[in-house]
């Protein structure tokens, strides 16, 4: 299992847009509009693949400042569910945060992923919310040399 930073509008970008959507779009009932995919040319695009080079996984990081990053979008495929693939591309987000000088990393849980997060150290700031129709908790873990 690889995990790697891939760049937007490639064949490997739609390949995760794709992914996205079966995992985290259409069960809800939602699709995404070309305006929202045109905003992700500036975030930091992660994909993992397994050893035959097949999209297991992948998630986006937003620069909120220049010490904070947030997580977003993370989807891993139905069949490698629970098998540590999340947990990989979250340490390597994590790599990523630090040796690029970030802090703190945030992002917002659906309650069905809260206990995978809590179980990274992430913890959990605020009061519950709804977010496209599930709720949610803002989760936060403070990173790099501290």
């Amino acid at each position: 299992m690889t995990v790697i930073p891939i760049d937007f509008a490639t064949p490997e970008y739609d390949e995760t847009v794709a992914l996205r959507y079966e995992v985290l779009r259409k069960p809800i009932g939602l699709e995404y509009s070309a305006e929202q995919l045109s905003k992700e040319w500036i975030d930091i695009h992660l994909a993992c693949y397994d050893n035959s080079s097949m999209l297991i996984g992948c998630l986006i990081l937003t620069k909120i400042d220049d010490k904070i990053l947030k997580m977003r979008q993370v989807a891993v495929h139905p069949s490698c569910q629970g098998k540590g693939v999340g947990r990989k591309m979250v340490e390597a987000s994590e790599v990523y945060a630090s040796l690029n000088g970030f802090e703190k990393m945030e992002l917002n849980a659906r309650a069905t992923a809260i206990p995978f997060y809590l179980s990274l150290n992430y913890q959990s700031e605020g009061d519950t919310f709804e977010e496209v129709g599930i709720e949610h908790k803002k989760m936060i873990k403070i990173i790099g040399n501290q």
